[in-house]
């Protein structure tokens, strides 16, 4: 390439390489869900049940507990720019029957199935390979 070319392609490159990052910082990171905790309100298009003891709680970065709604949950958690997915999951194994069982055996398997979470207010929504609604959740601790 010879001197003159050098000059006229060098200006034209940083500036792209400048307004690809200036691009990049303007998009708002995705809020951390990090030392929030989370009440299951609809699993789905379905309501849970009244008084439902289902929960969704990050304790720290990179984990994940809570209730399924007979028993404690604990796992990990992997979040990016809006996706999520959830690790392997371990639980108590308290004995739970009839329509809370059957809540918590659907909820997490939803978990599991987990693909992208978009926050709204106080409101926390989880799309879920499959599902046509997402599971949504009240804020209940920051």
């Amino acid at each position: 390439m010879s001197h003159s070319t050098s000059c006229f392609v060098r200006p034209f490159a940083c500036l792209a390489i400048s307004l690809s990052l200036a691009a990049c910082a303007g998009q708002p990171a995705a809020p951390s869900l990090t030392g929030t905790e989370w009440r299951l309100e609809a699993l789905g298009d379905s309501a849970v049940m009244e008084r439902s003891q289902a929960t969704l709680i990050f304790p720290e970065a990179g984990r994940v507990a809570g209730n399924g709604s007979c028993n404690r949950f604990f796992g990990s958690v992997r979040i990016t720019q809006g996706h999520i997915g959830f690790g392997q999951m371990g639980s108590t194994k308290m004995a739970c029957m009839g329509p809370a069982n059957e809540q918590e055996a659907r909820y997490l398997a939803a978990l599991q199935k987990a693909e992208r979470y978009e926050l709204q207010g106080r409101t926390l929504l989880i799309h879920v390979n499959g599902m046509a609604q997402p599971l949504r959740f009240a804020q209940t601790a920051p």
